[in-house]
């Protein structure tokens, strides 16, 4: 049975919202909240710009970094389930040069689960180079069995999803596919891949400074720990390593599956909308249920060696991480709730503390989008806050 919402949370909400723009260092930032295919809170307050000469709007677009990675997801869920292709399916079998490096048996799984030990490449690829980046992926040794160990694909994911979406359909790029699946049926205002037209829309971003306490988080250290796996994934392939790289219309245009989707906070709300209402849009079907499936069930679950923190995955997005502790108190409690307190919801976060989720037990679907960066590998207070009010 699902729970509405109540105007007494969506106030809640709002005013937790307004108050980040008074003592928690907002500086442009939208929430869009969506209940049965219709949205139920739409807030955008703020300035684009440090210098306050460009108000934001609701219909504000920004990058929103790895937020990226679940429609990414999406779509390779779809082109395989449109081919007849099982997750556990050798990847090979659609890209046969995949076999370098002794992969022959890696699965569509371990790589939708980040389990297939390609986090970080030994080659030192240019990430502007698809085709490069794609030929080292094929070289590449896991740097883990296969299924061992999760680590967390900053990077290689969305070239990973990219190429596998192009064999199977024989798209032009993932981003396309996007599209013409999703984003121009749905008229959705999020690309992966942003047109000339919209550049003009796009707010810049603005690094988050590390206070002294986060400065302790494990991620964090490893983050600025030269040779770690943890700074070798977010180098691998190189380049597009600082913020205002990604204040660049080239960069918006170059569609980056893992982290290169551009779009306002109603745009891919809408698209979790969709998912979170058993696939459905405007009483058509637009993702099927076993793709639904997929999504909802948590597939693993470990503490994950890039990230350092405890991340569970279904396929290709993320999970609230479940105490799994048959002596602990709280066993079968989720450790957090980023996607609220439903185990089917699922989602995920984007550098400096965007995140989207579905919730489908209660057709609920969130966004929230900002400029100004928080740092950490998980989203910040400034979103935990909404979404506790939300389910409050």
């Amino acid at each position: 049975m699902i729970t509405h919402v109540s105007p007494r949370q969506l106030a809640a909400v709002t005013a937790w919202f307004e108050e980040s723009f008074r003592t928690r260092g907002e500086l442009g930032a939208s929430v869009s909240i969506w209940q049965e295919g219709r949205e139920i809170l739409s807030l955008g307050h703020g300035h684009c710009d440090r210098a306050r000469t460009r108000v934001w709007t609701q219909d504000t677009l920004v990058p929103v970094w790895s937020a990226t990675k679940a429609p990414a997801a999406v779509c390779c869920l779809m082109a395989l389930h449109e081919a007849g292709l099982p997750l556990d399916c050798p990847v090979a079998e659609i890209w046969p040069e995949f076999v370098g490096g002794g992969k022959s048996d890696v699965r569509f799984l371990h790589l939708l689960t980040h389990t297939a030990g390609l986090c970080a490449l030994d080659e030192r690829v240019p990430i502007f180079n698809y085709e490069a980046v794609v030929e080292a992926l094929e070289r590449q040794m896991p740097l883990w069995v296969p299924g061992e160990h999760q680590g967390y694909h900053a990077r290689t994911f969305g070239f990973l999803m990219d190429e596998i979406v192009r064999r199977i359909t024989g798209a032009d790029s993932l981003g396309h596919y996007f599209h013409e699946v999703f984003g121009s049926p749905m008229e959705l205002d999020f690309w992966i891949g942003l047109p000339t037209e919209q550049f003009d829309r796009v707010s810049p971003i603005y690094p988050g400074k590390i206070s002294i306490a986060a400065a302790d988080q494990p991620f964090l250290k490893a983050f600025s720990t030269p040779n770690s796996l943890t700074l070798r994934t977010f180098q691998s392939p190189f380049g597009l390593n600082a913020v205002s790289d990604f204040n660049q219309s080239e960069t918006w245009a170059r569609g980056y599956a893992s982290m290169g989707g551009v779009g306002s906070a109603r745009g891919l709300a809408k698209f979790y909308a969709m998912l979170a209402d058993q696939g459905r849009w405007k009483g058509f079907e637009v993702v099927p249920q076993a793709v639904l499936k997929q999504l909802e069930e948590t597939i693993c679950e470990n503490d994950d060696v890039v990230l350092l923190t405890p991340i569970a995955f279904a396929a290709g997005v993320m999970h609230d991480p479940v105490d799994r502790n048959p002596e602990s108190e709280t066993q079968g409690q989720k450790l957090r709730q980023l996607y609220g307190p439903s185990t089917r919801a699922y989602g995920h976060p984007g550098a400096g503390g965007s995140l989207a989720f579905a919730d489908p037990e209660n057709a609920i679907s969130f966004t929230y989008v900002m400029n100004q960066m928080e740092t950490g590998a998980l989203p910040g207070e400034r979103v935990r806050g909404l979404v506790e009010r939300l389910y409050a």
